[in-house]
């Protein structure tokens, strides 16, 4: 039995332009994320990483329509986002986000259960019901409301405010929570404790997520499957445990190489990975990363190479493998 599909997006692009000089010089557009497409399936955990820059976060706001994509289209539960089907108030309520900034996410002028609270009542429910709700969720994300309900931002710790914007995203009872680099910014212990929450969550609320980490040992645990970004575009796709085990893009290969190893038998003595990525305004022809890739030939600077699935459905954009030659 196949699993249905809850977001499907097709042909995201955006790009940001830049402004000339005085001189006239300059000019040229950014091209953060350049034609991706990709599904999320009810109830999975879908994990996006990539290096710096490769469009992961921009992609994510580009599902919570923070931005406006310049082309593509989202369709969330067989709907078109922001059309007469779906407009984007009830989107944003079946869909929120978590930022990787704490600190940033928060009003430092609302408590803890105001915060919390704001949405619901935005979305027509009364302040009691709000409240009573905010005091349930920060129960269940472990804070003790009679604690931490009429506290302020900077009286909590980094991972508890974290536990709050969970339990703020949860608040609309969404069906897709976007974590972008949720835990990044916690200590090792503390992020666990967060990472574990986020599971026990998930499994009691029936929640979908989508994942984005630079941690790959986080992605691994928490991942059903692995989208691999890079410069703007997807080069590799598939479940996490085919990721890990049999990567098949050089990048992807080159990522997991730089994980470091607690062996001292294995020890990186040579970089996995040379340079720093293309510049987004001007890049390469063909594929993308071929002027970084040790296996690149001569053709990988003149095709593209398109991201085609196969029988394990594992689809790569690489012209080393047959079914990513362009038709």
């Amino acid at each position: 039995m196949t699993t249905p599909t809850l977001l499907e997006v097709q042909g995201l692009v955006k790009h940001f332009p830049l402004k000339k000089d005085v001189f006239g010089r300059g000019g040229g557009v950014v091209r953060a994320v350049d034609g991706v497409s990709f599904d999320v399936m009810k109830g999975e955990t879908l994990g996006i990483v990539g290096e710096s820059g490769c469009g992961k976060s921009t992609t994510a706001r580009l599902l919570m329509q923070l931005l406006q994509a310049d082309q593509g289209e989202m369709i969330f539960d067989g709907a078109g986002v922001n059309t007469r089907a779906l407009s984007l108030k009830e989107f944003r309520r079946q869909v929120q986000m978590v930022f990787q900034d704490s600190y940033a996410s928060l009003n430092p002028r609302l408590t803890m259960e105001d915060s919390i609270a704001f949405a619901p009542q935005v979305h027509g429910l009364p302040r009691e019901v709000s409240l009573a709700r905010a005091h349930d969720l920060l129960e269940r994300v472990g804070l003790d409301p009679k604690r931490f309900a009429e506290r302020y931002p900077h009286e909590l710790s980094g991972g508890q405010r974290q536990r709050v914007n969970i339990a703020r995203a949860l608040a609309l009872q969404p069906r897709l929570v976007i974590l972008d680099e949720a835990v990044s910014a916690l200590d090792k212990s503390v992020e666990a404790q967060v990472l574990n929450l986020l599971m026990d969550l998930k499994q009691a609320m029936g929640l979908t997520y989508v994942f984005i980490s630079h941690d790959l040992n986080v992605v691994r645990y928490m991942c059903d499957r692995v989208m691999v970004m890079y410069l703007g575009q997807v080069v590799e796709m598939g479940p996490s445990e085919a990721i890990f085990e049999n990567p098949r893009h050089p990048y992807t290969q080159a990522l997991l190489r730089s994980i470091p190893s607690m062996d001292p038998e294995h020890r990186t003595e040579t970089p996995p990975l040379a340079g720093d990525p293309p510049n987004p305004i001007n890049p390469p022809s063909g594929c993308r990363f071929h002027p970084r890739c040790a296996q690149a030939r001569p053709e990988c600077a003149q095709q593209v190479p398109l991201l085609r699935g196969d029988a394990e459905a594992h689809p790569v954009a690489c012209l080393l493998y047959p079914t990513s030659h362009p038709a």
